[in-house]
């Protein structure tokens, strides 16, 4: 556990460090999220923030592969270069898309290389709970992986409306897993040393690093350059454990022992799921495009509901810790403990979502004229 801290501290710093840099190149390149009708910004906000992320994983990996624990996940294998080889081709795609803008069709055939580079190099469900065991052929492993791959990506996509918001959700999430893989390796008497609980505490370490930025008023976005990258992180994270655990090597006491490797994934993303399907029925049946950007999603009808910024945000945290750990719970205490621990979380988010708080002076004050960053308006997304 010592050497997982490490890495997420060294993750942690040098994002923080770097974050300022990558603002004032975004500021130099002009490279800005400019104030939509459906944004809740109210000024142009530097973007590529995800430029420091990408030196936090890299200086995390450099650090893992320099302990002794950690190095056996760099040994004999070709994951690591396949989750590199991922993240360049996402990084390339976000920071073009950041500065000029992409439309969809290609942003999602650089998702789909993106994900195929990893699959195809190793990082990919190689197996699914479907009558016992069902191993799937090459090639149908990699177009599964890369749908998964594509639909974390997008899911992720819509919660991305509020300062912190995404940062904060994926490191909920990373969290949540990183813990399920730690004590499942401990449970099981697995390696303790695994790409995916590395990838994990490696996305808390740089989500944490980013937000202290990125909090409401935000300073800097994280941009697609970040959004995607730590959505491709966190599929690659809960791909390798789920699609590579022998579930024959579980036990079949506490540990589910098939189907929660595989749900584990679907319910750390279950806020980001459900807003998602919400919006395209919402879209479909209004007979619009169900991609088509809007303000309906669950954080802006928080806020329509009075609940300041950054309770919003806080709030949307709360359900995905809620799920997340209640997942977590069913694989390692009996589950009408984690039901029960379930039901009274639920009561009480229930209690706070019906209960706007005050605004707080911070979140009253004036948003920083746009004069001060010396920009003009630029469609792009905010992060």
């Amino acid at each position: 556990m010592r050497e997982y801290i490490l890495c997420l501290v060294a993750a942690a710093a040098v994002t923080y460090l770097l974050t300022p840099l990558a603002r004032e190149l975004a500021l130099k390149w002009k490279v800005v999220a400019a104030v939509r009708d459906r944004d809740v910004h109210d000024a142009p906000t530097p973007l590529l923030g995800g430029l420091a992320m990408v030196g936090g994983l890299l200086a995390g990996l450099i650090m893992a592969s320099k302990l002794p624990m950690m190095s056996a996940v760099f040994e004999g294998g070709s994951t690591p270069i396949a989750l590199l080889s991922g993240v360049a081709i996402i990084v390339a795609l976000g920071i073009v898309d950041d500065k000029w803008g992409l439309d969809a069709p290609t942003k999602l055939a650089g998702q789909v290389l993106a994900a195929g580079v990893m699959a195809f190099q190793g990082i990919a469900i190689i197996w699914l709970p479907l009558g016992g065991t069902f191993v799937l052929d090459p090639l149908t492993s990699v177009l599964f992986t890369v749908l998964i791959v594509l639909i974390s990506i997008n899911a992720i996509n819509f919660v991305d409306g509020l300062d912190g918001l995404a940062a904060g959700i994926v490191l909920v999430a990373a969290g949540a897993f990183f813990g399920y893989a730690y004590l499942l390796s401990v449970e099981a008497g697995l390696d303790r040393a695994t790409l995916a609980t590395l990838v994990s505490v490696l996305l808390v370490g740089i989500t944490a690093g980013f937000l202290p930025h990125n909090f409401a008023p935000a300073r800097i976005f994280m941009g697609d350059t970040g959004s995607m990258l730590l959505r491709l992180l966190l599929a690659a994270a809960t791909i390798t454990l789920s699609g590579q655990m022998d579930p024959s090597a579980l036990s079949t006491g506490a540990i589910l022992p098939t189907l929660l490797p595989i749900l584990l994934p679907i319910a750390v993303m279950a806020i980001p799921l459900i807003d998602l399907l919400l919006a395209v029925v919402r879209r479909t049946r209004a007979g619009r495009n169900p991609f088509a950007p809007d303000k309906q999603h669950l954080h802006h009808r928080l806020l329509e509901m009075g609940h300041s910024h950054r309770r919003a945000v806080a709030l949307m945290y709360a359900w995905t810790g809620l799920v997340a750990g209640a997942a977590v719970a069913v694989a390692f205490v009996p589950w009408t403990y984690a039901v029960v621990g379930f039901a009274l979380g639920l009561a009480l988010l229930m209690w706070l979502v019906r209960r706007p708080g005050r605004r707080t002076k911070i979140e009253r004050a004036e948003v920083r004229p746009l004069r001060d960053l010396g920009l003009t308006d630029r469609d792009s997304s905010a992060g």
